[in-house]
């Protein structure tokens, strides 16, 4: 994996949109201090300034702290500005929603979770792991400096504890959510070491007389801490998937259903497209599984693949029956229909506000490869030589490995069905020779793809290929009449 740029440009800019988000933080805290406090707020700043200067240099600290993780362990962040939004916005969420729920019900009721969950989601497990630890701290200093969460010192620590636990285990789990009703059921192991941490604190540093009552009604609102952590994710998670067209599980499951607008038109108007891209879809998940690549994403990709067919679906061999229309045009009208269909499904997605990365698949996944088909046919009622890059594929050529593998899947999935021997010996050579006529024509030189990765993607489409095309037994040809 190379490593990401950043130029100093960026770097300027992401820093002072780090610091912008220092001062909106300290600036929410003002806030929920004047909530707090009301019109005596500037006489509470100056009867506790040293605990709150204190929280403003530690605070202050833990974003310098942040921007140099990002800076050392995840530049890409950094390059997006929509991303450094994104990762403020759910921290002022998660505070906010952490104070309201805890002023107005009980401090230990707060979502404590809630961010942890969020960021797995939008900024990936390891990065998660470690905004979840900086929200621990920051949640922390504001208990213990602020003054807003009206607590005891050990219900503090028990906080810190909590959100350190209960989000860390929600983010290791999260790669096994697929759905959002498996979301729901996180609740449940969210609450296991919410509950012992809340009542191993009461039960051995309470200064008050503990009671089966005030133990039962303190695991209640631990208990409330996940609930609410799960549902103000399902309820925040959409608003941001919407704001910042953020690809996550269950977006990409909602666009490659068959509910999906796009998808139900293919399916409706393209029969023979909408099945091909079934199939290249379920190769293209395993394939990018198979080298480490996003397999999820790659999936619904490979849906969209081909969208711009639906301008001219019964000009593309799948969707004609026993006529076609080419025999009765000329190869570089042909040439122009069947190259088209790149642009067409690119300028399709955008306009149906899809997210970029699709077009830029469907744009790429035949890159400048030559159209032979038309090429041979023009050729025959040519008589000197013709411009190939005339009868090619405008390109560009694929600049992700997830848009080199859909390329690949594409073709030997299309060439597979053409094929009379399935074995795996003729769908390996069929394969490799597909792979290698991409690799001679200059088309993976700007996805950094390695031949160790085409190799292990040639070894699965075989294997699957191989499932897909698999041949059968004769059925004996014999009449069963109804016994009388």
């Amino acid at each position: 994996m190379t490593e990401e740029k950043i130029s100093a440009k960026r770097i300027v800019i992401s820093a002072l949109l780090f610091l912008i988000g220092f001062v909106a933080l300290i600036e929410i805290i003002f806030l929920m201090l004047i909530v707090n406090n009301g019109l005596n707020v500037f006489d509470y700043v100056k009867s506790q300034f040293n605990s709150l200067v204190l929280l403003a240099i530690s605070l202050s600290i833990l974003t310098v702290i942040t921007y140099l993780y990002f800076y050392f362990e995840n530049k890409q962040i950094l390059n997006k500005v929509s991303k450094i939004f994104e990762i403020f916005l759910i921290l002022y969420v998660a505070l906010i929603l952490s104070y309201l729920i805890g002023k107005f019900i009980n401090p230990n009721a707060r979502p404590l979770a809630f961010l942890a969950m969020m960021a797995v989601t939008l900024i990936g497990r390891r990065d998660a792991i470690f905004f979840n630890v900086i929200f621990a701290l920051m949640q922390f200093l504001i208990d213990r400096f602020s003054g807003i969460s009206v607590i005891t010192e050990v219900e503090s620590f028990a906080c810190l504890l909590v959100t350190f636990c209960s989000g860390t285990l929600s983010i290791f789990i999260f790669q096994y959510v697929k759905t959002r009703l498996q979301c729901v059921l996180l609740t449940f192991l969210i609450l296991l070491p919410t509950e012992i941490i809340i009542a191993l604190m009461e039960l051995i540093y309470s200064t008050n007389n503990v009671t089966l009552q005030s133990t039962f009604t303190l695991l209640m609102y631990g208990g409330l801490d996940a609930v609410f952590s799960t549902l103000l994710y399902l309820f925040v998670l959409p608003v941001v998937e919407m704001v910042f067209s953020e690809l996550t599980v269950f977006r990409l499951r909602e666009l490659t259903s068959d509910d999906a607008k796009l998808i139900k038109r293919l399916k409706n108007n393209a029969p023979g497209t909408y099945n091909h891209s079934v199939v290249v879809a379920q190769l293209v998940e395993v394939c990018a599984r198979a080298i480490g690549e996003d397999s999820e994403l790659a999936r619904a990709a490979a849906y969209y693949h081909d969208m711009g067919k639906l301008k001219n679906p019964e000009m593309f061999t799948e969707n004609q029956t026993d006529y076609n229309f080419h025999n009765e045009i000329t190869p570089e009208l042909s040439v122009d229909i069947i190259r088209s269909h790149a642009k067409d499904g690119a300028t399709l997605i955008k306009k149906n506000h899809l997210p970029e990365f699709f077009a830029d698949i469907a744009i790429q996944h035949h890159g400048t490869m030559p159209i032979k088909y038309f090429y041979a046919k023009a050729l025959k009622m040519s008589d000197g030589e013709l411009n190939i890059e005339n009868y090619s594929y405008s390109g560009p050529t694929p600049t992700s490995k997830i848009a080199a593998i859909i390329m690949i899947v594409d073709a030997s999935e299309a060439a597979a069905r053409s094929l009379i021997d399935h074995s795996p010996e003729a769908v390996e050579a069929l394969v490799r020779s597909l792979i290698e006529e991409r690799v001679d024509l200059d088309q993976f030189e700007n996805c950094n793809i390695t031949m160790r990765e085409l190799t292990i993607i040639k070894h699965t489409i075989v294997s699957q290929l191989t499932g897909v095309y698999h041949s059968r037994v004769s059925y004996p040809k014999i009449k069963i009449s109804k016994k009388k």
